[in-house]
C-alpha cells in the first residue's frame, strides 16, 4: 500500500477543536528469528472479557480465554516474556482472586505447551520461567480487612500465592501488598515479611517496587515516605537475600533513582526497569550498566520493542535507541495522571488492532479515559507505526467516535414529541 493510500479521519483535539488526520500506516516490524539475548524483557499483558459478560465495576470477571491467551501468543511470537497477573489494572482493579488463580495456571500451562512445541523460533530454548512471570500478592485479603500488626496474616496470603506461581512451573513476582501496607508499622515489619517469602521460595524471584503514583494506597511502602529511607530498607533485603532474587522491578518513575539503584545491585541481581517513563534510556544503559525491562507500555508497542531489541542484539545501539525513542510519547500520554488507568490504552490498542471484538475490560475499566484522550493515544500509536492495520484501526476508530456523539449519524432528540 502506498503512502498516501492510508485512511484519514476527522477527529477532535482535548479542547474539542476538529481537525483533518491522515494516517501513517505501520512501522518496519519484524519478528526474530532467534531468542533475543541481550536484555531481559517481560511485557505486563491484559485480560480480554467475554463482551457480553457483566463487565461493571465490582463484578466478578469473566476471561475470553482464547483471545487472552492468543494475545500472550502474539507476544511471545516477538520474542518477548510475558508478565501476568501483576498489574494494576488486573490486581485490585477488576481480577478478582479466582481469576487471578485461573490465570496464572493457564498462562503458564500455555507457556509449557509453546515451548514443549517450539512453536516460535524467538523462544527457542528458553524455558517456562523465561517467558511467563507472574505475580505474587494479597488479593485474598483487602486492605480493610487488617489490622495493624497482623503480619502472619499477610504473610499466609503471600504464601498461598507464591505456592501457586512456584507450582504452576512460572518465575515468581513478589508484588507490593496494600494489606501488607496496612499491617506494616516500622520498616523492621517489611524485613521480617519480605525475609520469611524470600526463604520460602524454591526459586529466585523478582523483587516488585510499585510506586503510589500506580497505586495510592502504597504510600509509605518500606515503612517510610522518605525515598532515601525506603531505599535503605529495599537494599538491606537485597543484600542479605541476594541468592533468592532473579531481579528488582522498580516502578517510581524517576530514572536517576533507578540508575542509582542499579549501580548498588548485588552482583547478578537484575534490574527489570518498570519506567514507563524513560524506559529508552535505561534500556539503551550508560555504556556500562543496562536496565532489562518488565513494562506495561511493551504490551502496547511490542514489535516496534522487539525490532529494538534485536538491534541492540545485533550491537546496533543506536538503532535499538531509536525506535524505543519513537514510541517514548505514546508511553507519556498512556501513563498520563492518573496514571492507574494506563490499562485502557493498552486494551484500546489491542481493540484497534483486531486482538479483541470490543472495546472492553474486565471492572468497567475502559471508562478510565475520556474520548479526547483516546484519541491521542490513536495518533500518537500511529505515528510510531503501532498500528498494523490501518484499515481495521481506522474503522474502529469511527465506530468509536459515533457511539461517543462525536461523529453524529443521527439527530440529537432535545424535546419531547
Amino acid at each position: 500500500m502506498s503512502g498516501n493510500s492510508f485512511p484519514e479521519l476527522s477527529l477532535i483535539d482535548e479542547h474539542g477543536q476538529s481537525f483533518t488526520y491522515k494516517m501513517q500506516g505501520p512501522g518496519d516490524f519484524r519478528r526474530p528469528n532467534a531468542p533475543i539475548s541481550s536484555r531481559k524483557v517481560y511485557a505486563a499483558a491484559h485480560v480480554i472479557p467475554h463482551m457480553g459478560a457483566d463487565n461493571t465495576p465490582g463484578s466478578l470477571a469473566v476471561v475470553d480465554w482464547d483471545a487472552t491467551l492468543a494475545y500472550r501468543h502474539e507476544l511471545w511470537s516477538y520474542g518477548l516474556g510475558v508478565a501476568d497477573a501483576m498489574d494494576t489494572a488486573q490486581r485490585g482493579m477488576g481480577l478478582d482472586y479466582a481469576a487471578t488463580c485461573e490465570l496464572i495456571n493457564r498462562s503458564a500451562q500455555e507457556a509449557a505447551t509453546v515451548i514443549s512445541e517450539n512453536r516460535y523460533p524467538a523462544l527457542t530454548g528458553l524455558t517456562v520461567r523465561d517467558i511467563v512471570a507472574c505475580g505474587v500478592g494479597t488479593d485474598q485479603l483487602t486492605a480493610s480487612a487488617v489490622e495493624s500488626g497482623q503480619l502472619q496474616l499477610v504473610i499466609d496470603a503471600y504464601l498461598e500465592m507464591l505456592h501457586l506461581v512456584e507450582d504452576s512451573g512460572a518465575k515468581s513476582i513478589l508484588m507490593c501488598s496494600r494489606a501488607l501496607a496496612k499491617a506494616a508499622r516500622t520498616p523492621e515489619d517489611y524485613v521480617q515479611v519480605y525475609g520469611t517469602l524470600l526463604e520460602a521460595a524454591k526459586e529466585p524471584v523478582i523483587l516488585h517496587w510499585l510506586g503510589e503514583m500506580f497505586d495510592p494506597q502504597l504510600a509509605g511502602y518500606w515503612g517510610t515516605s522518605d525515598i532515601a529511607e525506603a531505599t535503605s530498607v529495599f537494599q538491606s533485603i537485597l543484600k542479605k537475600y541476594s541468592e533468592k532474587i532473579d531481579g528488582v522491578k522498580v516502578s517510581l518513575l524517576n530514572a536517576e533513582h533507578e540508575k542509582q539503584l542499579r549501580a548498588a545491585l548485588p552482583s547478578g541481581v537484575r534490574l527489570y526497569t518498570g519506567d514507563d517513563f524513560n524506559y529508552p534510556e535505561l534500556i539503551d544503559g550508560d555504556g556500562e550498566l543496562h536496565s532489562d525491562a518488565l513494562l506495561g507500555i511493551f504490551a502496547a508497542i511490542y514489535p516496534a520493542a522487539s525490532t529494538a531489541l534485536q538491534a541492540f542484539d545485533a550491537a546496533d545501539s543506536t538503532r535499538g535507541r531509536t525506535i524505543l525513542d519513537s514510541t517514548r510519547e505514546l508511553g507519556l500520554h498512556i501513563f498520563s495522571a492518573p496514571t492507574f488507568y494506563y490499562k485502557t490504552g493498552i486494551a484500546f490498542l489491542s481493540w484497534l488492532n483486531g486482538h479483541q471484538s470490543g472495546f472492553q475490560m474486565v471492572g468497567g475499566l475502559q471508562a478510565g479515559r475520556s474520548v479526547p484522550h483516546l484519541i491521542r493515544t490513536f495518533v500518537l500509536a500511529d505515528s510510531a507505526g503501532l498500528l498494523l492495520n490501518p484499515e481495521l484501526a481506522a474503522e474502529r476508530m469511527k465506530q468509536l467516535l459515533a457511539v461517543c456523539g462525536v461523529q453524529a449519524s443521527t439527530q440529537t432528540l432535545t424535546g419531547v414529541s
